[in-house]
């Protein structure tokens, strides 16, 4: 596999997090860009990154630079998707990719055009554990898919500045949280949702603090969704069929699943490691821009922002930025 450029903007948590778990596992990454140089060369110095930019038009214009790992606030992901691709820059984008389809639609367009690839780092759509679940589904060990649950509560301290509450900031469960939950839901579904209902009970800020949602498709397959923004759930998805049902706790980042059988009989499934969640994406993303096969998760990528954005649409939420 041929060594590609990474450089990141972006540089906080989830950015150290992945320089780290990157280097833990002998990868690079090559620069890093921030507004502030003192900044990006403290943020290499301490994550063992080659080259600190400035300013992100600097690093954008290096040529040495292949792919860029995007980790700012998804409020702006939409005109720095842009800015890379115009830059001739491979991306992958931190989730969620942006705020709407509104916003994913022409990035895509852009991204066709200029021939470059862009992904979501989505773990679960690189997780080893998923593809061997996408087999167990197809060999017909859990019969047909019937139904999809998926329950996800993050209870954050009651604090309107807080960035997760931030309606300029694009702020609400749904694009914090949703986006694993409904990503789980779409990599299970055969096709795309066209029967959504949902509602929503609203933050003081106005982002959304906790919702249900509802999916059925043509296939007569349905899901059923539960977040929030200011109480605990488990991060749970059950995948059921006429035979049997999956079971994956931390579904986010998971390297094990059960089946369990109508006689109560259970299965347990290991596949991968929950450490290397980020190793997988960015080994994904550098198979894909070496051509030693096609991009593959930005169909299903693109399928959540529309569920999304409909759900949003529903509830008459729009950031002021929209």
């Amino acid at each position: 596999m041929s060594e590609r450029n990474w450089a990141i903007i972006g540089p906080g948590a989830i950015a150290a997090e992945f320089a780290q778990t990157l280097h833990a596992s002998g990868r690079k990454i090559y620069g890093v860009g921030s507004r502030s140089l003192e900044r990006a060369q403290a943020f290499a110095n301490k994550n063992h990154i080659e080259k600190a930019y400035g300013n992100y038009d600097e690093l954008l214009n290096d040529p040495a630079i292949d792919i860029i790992y995007l980790s700012t606030p998804h409020s702006n992901h939409y005109s720095y998707l842009l800015k890379c691709l115009e830059s001739g820059k491979h991306v992958l984008c931190e989730k969620a990719i942006t705020v709407s389809s509104r916003q994913l639609d022409p990035v895509i367009r852009y991204a066709k055009q200029k021939r470059l690839i862009v992904a979501e780092a989505m773990t679960i759509y690189h997780m080893p554990l998923y593809q061997k679940l996408q087999e167990v589904v197809e060999s017909g060990v859990i019969g047909k898919v019937k139904m999809v649950n998926v329950t996800f509560g993050s209870l954050k301290p009651h604090d309107v500045n807080n960035r997760f509450f931030n309606m300029n900031l694009a702020g609400g469960a749904l694009l914090d949280i949703g986006t694993y939950a409904l990503s789980f839901v779409r990599f299970f579904l055969s096709s795309q949702p066209d029967e959504i209902l949902t509602t929503v009970k609203p933050f003081e800020t106005g982002v959304d603090e906790q919702s249900g949602i509802i999916l059925k498709n043509s296939d007569d397959q349905m899901a059923v969704i539960t977040l929030t923004m200011r109480a605990k759930l488990p991060k749970r998805g059950i995948v059921t069929g006429d035979k049997a049902y999956l079971t994956v706790d931390n579904f986010p980042r998971a390297d094990k699943a059960t089946i369990t059988y109508p006689d109560g009989r259970t299965e347990t499934i290991e596949v991968g490691s929950t450490a290397k969640a980020m190793v997988y994406e960015y080994d994904y993303m550098n198979a894909v821009v070496n051509k030693e096969f096609d991009e593959q998760t930005l169909p299903l990528t693109d399928s959540v922002m529309k569920i999304m954005t409909n759900v949003r649409d529903q509830w008459g939420i729009r950031y002021p930025f929209e």
